[in-house]
């Protein structure tokens, strides 16, 4: 069963529990999808997908900060509900011995000498753990191991 579908499932359950905001925010979260398709004329695959969970996220949690800094637990506790919400549909995340690992056998394989060659360890960590890991932990982690 793809993702796409599972949202789509999700969805049901929650309008037949009449769990309005959860509805809503995955509501949301088919338009974004709904969008990107019309815009590039293509269908999101599983990956494509995962990202684009990822970048809702990661949009909400900046929120969440700047709402918490600010004093408005509301509209904090509306974006960590959101979060939690948009969470489920993200694979576990890596902890970041398991990251460390695959960045050092990366930089085995693309032979890389020094931070000149961090795009290419990037792109290449970056397709191992699509959905699985924040790309900008990543990145902090691929900028250690090349300077070390």
């Amino acid at each position: 069963m793809s993702l796409k579908d599972t949202l789509n499932d999700t969805i049901k359950s929650a309008m037949k529990a009449r769990e309005m905001d959860t509805v809503k925010v995955l509501r949301n979260v088919q338009a974004a999808i709904k969008k990107v398709e019309i815009d590039s004329q293509t269908e999101l695959g599983d990956t494509a997908i995962l990202e684009l969970l990822q970048k809702q996220i990661k949009q909400r949690q900046e929120s969440l900060e700047i709402y918490t800094a600010n004093g408005r637990e509301d509209l904090a506790n509306k974006e960590q509900f959101e979060i939690d919400t948009i969470s489920q549909f993200l694979p576990a995340q890596l902890d970041e011995a398991e990251l460390v690992a695959i960045i050092k056998a990366t930089i085995l394989a693309t032979e890389a000498q020094g931070m000149k060659d961090m795009g290419k360890v990037m792109n290449a960590v970056k397709e191992q753990t699509v959905g699985l890991a924040d790309p900008a932990v990543i990145s902090g982690l691929v900028k250690q191991a090349l300077t070390a």
